[in-house]
């Protein structure tokens, strides 16, 4: 196909020859070459500041290019006319309106402060966090125990006991509730019934058993008839012989305080202690509060005047001072002392099931609070600590659950108006504790 205008014949010489465009004076029968185009080369623009990142050959992506600056048009050996610019459109140096780099399109490549970052990588960012919060928790737990531990009172000394049992496989605490009024005002005394007594007496007192094959709580109370044995005294270190007296069980705390009671609880049982916990009343109440209160579910309604409860039955959620009335209450019930016990153990058992759990232990906006009200007034043996302490709990948590056996020292009749145990069932039962067998003594 001829591309050139119709009727061109070629150029003609001075002599009116044709002139083939093979150069004048050639007689060669091929074309010279290129030399007699009469293409106009324009000059290139200016390449950008940035050069733009290397492509592979044929790679186009990213620009828009119009049909008719494809490969192929206004390109000879290499040498690009200016229309794949762009120039000849009027646009910037960067790129066709609309197109990349130009008015209107999307940021072209290579262009300072325009280009696109990596992706974020968030492999990364969650072990970062996960670092952070695993150091934060760490810290925070370990901050913690030394806060506690460092309120703890460990003030009783079981090394001072004589003449103790032998050790058996379970783990055994010597809970005490004691009438300790120390650190409360006029206006908390009269508040929570408890009268101005000078001293300390115990109040309630149960052993409490951890052991594999299910734990035992049992309770002492305190009207028990029980025999002095010999000691030392814990302050004076003096020795005092066995004299055969026989006196309830609370006298043993009044006369020589924790260590003559662990004393005389280990003589009368034949079952050796491992730890002391006492609380006074003050702590008992701080930490029924700090942890809301304690629900609970009273069988019957009673009312005493002397520790200021009236309850109706039902179930029902016990502030800090209706709970000590509920476990000090003893004048309304026939059987005062036995009844008394039992409710003490349904209350603690209530109060460990809400107080060792996740949402409390792991909450340090709970854990805080329960922790600062009661550690201050809670007195322990010097070998207890905050494991020791935590175990206790969840073995009585697991008592409420049903995982266990609760119940009354096993009593046989009375002496003086003292209750005297039962003896044959009080050895089966330390013999059971003793080997870690399952409990399977009951008491009335």
């Amino acid at each position: 196909m001829n591309d050139w205008p119709d009727g061109w014949s070629g150029d003609r010489d001075e002599s009116g020859r044709r002139d083939d465009g093979y150069g004048r004076g050639s007689a060669q029968a091929r074309p010279e070459g290129a030399q007699r185009m009469r293409h106009v080369q324009r000059r290139q623009p200016a390449r950008p500041a940035v050069p733009p990142p290397a492509r592979p050959p044929g790679d186009r992506s990213g620009y828009a290019v119009p049909a008719q600056q494809e490969p192929g048009h206004d390109t000879y050996g290499g040498f690009d006319s200016g229309y794949n610019t762009g120039q000849v459109y009027g646009a910037p140096s960067g790129g066709a309106p609309g197109g990349p780099g130009g008015p209107g399109g999307p940021p072209g490549p290579g262009r300072p402060g325009r280009a696109p970052g990596p992706a974020p990588d968030w492999r990364r960012r969650i072990k970062i966090g996960s670092i952070v919060l695993v150091s934060a928790l760490l810290v925070t737990t370990v901050s913690t125990y030394f806060w506690a531990d460092s309120k703890v009172r460990r003030e009783v000394d079981l090394s001072k006991v004589v003449e103790r049992p032998e050790e058996g496989d379970c783990t055994t605490y010597l809970i005490v509730g004691s009438d300790s009024r120390e650190g409360m005002s006029d206006e908390e005394k009269k508040k929570l019934h408890t009268g101005s007594a000078e001293g300390k007496r115990t109040d309630s007192m149960m052993i409490l058993a951890k052991c594999s094959s299910g734990n035992t709580m049992i309770s002492l109370p305190r009207d028990s008839d029980v025999e002095i044995p010999s000691f030392v005294g814990s302050q004076s270190g003096k020795k005092f012989p066995a004299q055969g007296r026989r006196v309830k069980l609370n006298a043993a705390y009044a006369e020589d305080g924790p260590e003559l009671l662990v004393r005389t609880v280990e003589f009368n049982t034949g079952l050796r202690i491992d730890h002391y916990a006492e609380i006074g009343f003050a702590g008992f109440a701080n930490i029924v509060d700090a942890l809301g209160g304690v629900e609970l579910d009273i069988e019957q309604g009673f009312k005493d005047e002397k520790s200021g409860a009236d309850f109706k039955a039902g179930k029902q959620t016990l502030n800090g001072e209706q709970s000590l009335a509920f476990v000090r209450t003893r004048y309304a019930f026939a059987e005062s002392d036995l009844q008394r016990t039992k409710n003490q153990q349904k209350f603690l058992s209530a109060l460990a099931g809400q107080a060792a759990t996740p949402s409390t232990v792991l909450n340090p906006f709970e854990l805080y609070p329960l922790l600062g009200a009661g550690l201050d007034t809670l007195v322990v043996d010097k070998d207890m600590g905050l494991w020791d302490m935590g175990q206790m709990f969840f073995a009585m948590k697991g008592i409420n659950g049903g995982d266990g056996v609760s119940m009354n020292m096993p009593i046989s009749g009375q002496r003086g108006g003292n209750l005297v145990w039962d003896k044959a069932k009080v050895q089966q039962l330390v013999k059971q504790i003793r080997h870690d067998e399952k409990v399977t003594v009951r008491s009335q």
